[in-house]
Parts: C-alpha cells; structure tokens; sequence
C-alpha cells in the first residue's frame, strides 16, 4: 500500500513578526515529512505580494511550497506575469482557484471566469512546467446550481490540465466517498487529497463553516456548543473526532491528507501522532 502523503497549507501573515513565527510553526511540521506547502491567496488578489514573500521564506526549508492562484479580479495580463514570476523562482506546484473578489466588487472586472480558464491560461503559458491542484467540494460549492453540475465542472477543471484535487473541509466520510464514486462514474481519476480542519474553536469553526458551506454534523456542533467554554475538553473531543475522520478516509483509499494549519502547528501534529503517519 502507498504511504499517504501528508501537505500542510498556509496563509500569509500581515506582519514580519508573524512570518518569522511561521516558519517555526513550520519547522515543527517538517517532522512529517510533507509532500508541500501551499499559501492562500486574499480575495481579487488582495494578499499578493504577501504570498510571494511568505512562499519565498518558507520554500527556503528546501520542501516544494505552492502558492495558490485565483483568477476573479485579475487581468490575464497580470496573471501572466505572476505565472513566469513563478516559473522564473522555481515554483513547480500551483492550487489554481476561480477565487472572491474582495468585497463591492463585481466579477464583471475579471477577464477569466472559472477555475478551468486558469487551468488552461497555465498550461498555455507555462506547458507541464507546474504540478496543477484545484479544489474540490464533497457537500457541494455553495454557488454551484446543482451536485451533478459541480461534478462537471471539476472534470472539467481537470480535462483543462489539473493534475489533482484539494477538497473543501468536511467532518462525514461518507460524502468524501460519493463524491469520490460520482468522479469515477464520469472517468474522472485523477487523485483527489481530503482537506483536514482540526477542531479547536467553536466559534471561528461555525463562522468559516457558515461562510463556505462546509457541514459541521448536528452530533459536532451540538456537543461543540456544550464544551465550547472547556478548552481542553473542546479540544480533545476535536483531536478525536478529526482521527476517526481520518481514519476512515485513509481506510477507503484517500490518497493522502491535506491540512488547513490555521498557521498553528499542535492541533495539526497530535491527529497525525494519533495515526501513526
């Protein structure tokens, strides 16, 4: 059986101070032997120069490190440029999104729409150069109109020359393996990693999962609600919960492991001890 791999994502830090604690957040999680890094990107391309820098400082542990790269508000031209900036550093892994556009802005101003014109705008500009991740949505994107449609529209991110997905965070796997049955009954094989968030906040947990359409299950939320004033107890029932998780996802052939760190090492190392990886 394949070792699964294990990658761990990143936003860029608003401070020189929070970089530098970054990167030993990230010393921490070099133990795992990640596959890569990756580095969100702000909405229109709002966090741009701080993503170039945050992936510039952490590829320095000589570990792949992707930037990730949304197409909403940003000219082609642009993109050009920041594709051949990549290519020129040394980058070989990019997570293509369609991306938000930052707040009172309109996607009229975009001159590509979807994550799939992004794909091919790479490949026209840089061949088989960059390793290609896009995103997935076992529950479905919010602003899809229908699950069969999202399932289309993935095929036809990864028809456009995506080599693999990175899906949205879920707490049932069961919806991971439908998706994943549904992909394959449209010839879809390329390798799709669940994305992982570790439980250690009630509130900010509801608040992201409200804002993404990400299901937390009545049972999760429920028993969060209860111990959201306990830390550890909060903590330690999400520890277990987020194991189980992963447990099953492995055991049904998930391909790897992809964690959205919060920029926090701990909560991300003790679900990884818990399985062993």
């Amino acid at each position: 059986m394949t070792k699964p791999t294990i990658s761990f994502e990143f936003f860029p830090p608003k401070t020189d101070e929070g970089l530098e604690k970054l990167l030993v957040v990230q010393k921490k999680l070099l133990v795992k032997s990640p596959k890569f890094f990756s580095v969100t990107y702000g909405a229109g391309g709002s966090t741009r120069e701080r993503t170039w820098k945050t992936v510039s400082a952490v590829q320095q542990e000589g570990v792949e490190t992707a930037p990730h790269l949304s197409c909403v508000g940003q000219s082609k031209d642009e993109l050009v440029e920041l594709i051949n900036e990549y290519k020129d550093a040394g980058i070989r892994r990019i997570v293509t999104l369609r991306g938000d556009m930052p707040s009172g802005m309109g996607a009229a101003q975009s001159e590509l729409r979807y994550a799939d014109d992004l794909v091919k705008l790479i490949r026209e500009v840089s061949g088989d150069h960059f390793h290609l991740e896009v995103a997935a949505y076992p529950e479905m994107h919010p602003q899809a109109r229908s699950f069969s449609d999202d399932i289309d529209h993935f095929k036809r991110k990864i028809d456009a020359g995506a080599n693999s997905g990175i899906t949205q965070y879920f707490y049932s796997a069961d919806s991971y393996a439908y998706y994943m049955n549904e992909l394959e009954k449209r010839g879809v094989t390329a390798p799709v990693y669940p994305g992982i968030m570790p439980i250690t906040n009630y509130a900010n947990l509801v608040r992201f999962s409200d804002a993404c359409g990400a299901d937390i299950p009545r049972w999760i939320r429920k028993k969060l609600e209860e111990l959201q004033h306990d830390d550890a107890a909060l903590k330690a029932f999400g520890e277990e919960v987020v194991t189980r998780l992963c447990e099953r996802l492995l055991a049904m052939g998930a391909p790897g492991l992809h964690f959205y760190t919060m920029n926090q090492s701990v909560p991300n190392l003790k679900v990884l001890d818990n399985l062993g990886l």
